[in-house]
């Protein structure tokens, strides 16, 4: 693809400029940010919530209402795209697209794990001492482990690199 403009109407395409390295994608999904969730719904237009995410068995990981909206829609329809994303400004717009199928999780041991990385990413340490509010955070839960097919990502910030 050339990076001239082409005929009226149509941008430069910059997208092999922006695009994020594996190592900046898991450093970018480590902070501390909220998801987006999509699952299609039984008429097929798209649900989409925000959600805080943790890691299980190295995928992203969200724990929800068992009886959500979201979980019956990934139970019919396992498809799923999560977007994270950050940016106030369009030369500051950075994200990544996450495609793929959900793995509903409703082991107790699988779910706990789950439980105390969300609760570490956005609460502080885990302890003894918090261990009741996850528990609470937990009940009648499960937790959806994204199992990704496909990674899209952007970095508008790399389009200027000096910040000139």
């Amino acid at each position: 693809m050339s990076d001239t403009p082409g005929p009226m109407g149509h941008g430069v395409n910059q997208r092999h400029l922006i695009r994020m390295t594996p190592e900046e994608i898991d450093d970018f999904l480590a902070g501390r940010r909220v998801a987006s969730l999509c699952s299609i719904n039984h008429d097929g237009t798209i649900h989409t919530v925000a959600m805080w995410y943790g890691f299980l068995e190295g995928a992203m990981a969200f724990e929800t209402k068992a009886k959500s909206q979201k979980v019956q829609n990934l139970r019919r329809n396992p498809t799923i795209t999560c977007m994270v994303e950050d940016g106030d400004t369009y030369d500051q717009l950075r994200g990544v697209e996450l495609v793929g199928r959900a793995e509903i999780v409703d082991d107790p041991e699988r779910l706990w794990a789950l439980g105390v990385s969300v609760w570490e990413r956005y609460n502080g340490p885990y302890s003894e001492e918090v261990k009741p509010l996850v528990e609470v955070m937990l009940h009648k839960r499960v937790g959806v482990r994204l199992l990704v097919d496909r990674v899209v990502s952007w970095d508008h910030r790399k389009l200027n690199p000096t910040g000139v």
